[in-house]
This record gives structure tokens, C-alpha cells and sequence, in this order.
């Protein structure tokens, strides 16, 4: 079972730095995408670290911003997110508040 999380955010320029945080240890490719990407699967790759935890470093504008990851295929919520709106597609998206 894949759970995540979200942390660390550092304030650079006008944007924060917010670490992301996904538990797969089964999974071969993790995407995470959002509008900062124009929900692009392919562009944002996790890195894998040997306990089987992705992570990704993105500098997000302040404000409320969603995303969604993308673990080999399927869409998946962040389990660990306590926040989130319904999408067009009638699921939800996770939803971060940057400070």
C-alpha cells in the first residue's frame, strides 16, 4: 500500500521549496503533476531512494495549488494530504497550502 506526504517548505524568491514524499516501495515510476506542469505525467519524475520512499523538490508560488501523483499508470491522491477538491474527471485532487 502507497502512502505519502507532503513537507519542508523553504522560502526562495517569491516561491517556496516543498519537498513531496511518496511511500512505493513496488513501484517502478512516480510522477507527480499539477498545474505547475500543466498536469503533465511525464515531466516531474521522483527520485527512489533505497527504502522505497520518492521524493521531488518543486519551488511553488504561495496560495493553494493541486496535484496528484502518477505511480506507474494510475493516478493517486496523497493519502497523508487532509485536503482536496473534486476534479472534472469525478475523483479528487490533493490539495497544498503554500506559505
Amino acid at each position: 500500500m502507497a502512502t505519502a506526504t507532503t513537507g519542508k517548505q523553504q522560502k526562495r524568491s517569491g516561491a517556496q521549496e516543498v519537498e513531496f514524499t511518496f511511500m512505493a516501495p513496488d513501484a517502478k515510476k512516480v510522477f507527480i503533476a499539477g498545474p505547475f506542469n500543466d498536469w503533465n505525467t511525464q515531466t516531474m519524475q521522483m527520485k527512489k531512494e533505497k527504502n522505497g520512499m520518492w521524493k521531488i523538490k518543486l519551488k511553488l508560488p504561495q496560495g493553494k495549488c493541486e496535484y496528484k501523483f502518477f505511480v506507474d499508470g494510475v493516478w493517486m491522491n496523497d493519502s497523508a494530504c487532509p485536503e482536496s477538491v473534486p476534479n472534472s474527471f469525478g475523483t479528487s485532487n490533493s490539495i497544498i497550502n503554500v506559505h
